[in-house]
């Protein structure tokens, strides 16, 4: 975690232990490995991940987020009803405006999305064409872009603020 900088007062010495704190950590922190999470999945009636898998990862840098999250249904999957929903690693900002991401749905196709995170969120939701006969994007469900099945995955990558 990227620590507040130092404000310095005239006359201070400066040493080795303030310069590794001040600049050594902060760059160690931008430049460390992404950390993962497990994003809950949720909806109108909640999905279950049965044998499936869904792991999420970020990268937070002040309040920056990079985040992605991969969702691979099993056999015993079930898929819920209504517009799916993914945890999010922090919320987000109240900022104005949402912010948008890519998403991708592997089936017997791939199909190309984007991803929302409205302001103050704490789950992002993915959209997709209807289907294939269909341009307009609607909410990633149980039947869109397709019937979900196992072994297909759904694709989430994103940058949005966070609220701290």
């Amino acid at each position: 975690m990227v620590a507040v900088p130092r404000t310095w007062v005239v006359g201070e010495v400066v040493t080795a232990a303030y310069m590794n704190a001040e600049i050594r950590d902060q760059w160690l922190d931008m430049l460390a490995a992404w950390v993962t999470y497990t994003p809950s999945w949720t909806a109108s009636v909640n999905p279950s991940l049965g044998n499936g898998s869904v792991v999420g990862r970020y990268k937070k840098v002040g309040r920056k987020v990079d985040f992605q999250i991969d969702l691979t249904m099993g056999s015993t999957t079930t898929y819920g009803t209504g517009a799916w929903s993914l945890t999010l690693p922090f919320t987000a900002a109240s900022s104005s405006g949402s912010r948008v991401g890519v998403a991708q749905a592997l089936g017997g196709s791939r199909f190309g999305g984007q991803v929302i995170v409205s302001p103050g969120a704490n789950g992002v939701g993915a959209f997709f064409p209807a289907s294939a006969a269909v341009s307009n994007y609607s909410s990633a469900a149980a039947a869109v872009p397709f019937a979900w099945a196992n072994g297909n995955e759904l694709r989430i990558t994103g940058v949005y603020e966070s609220a701290t």
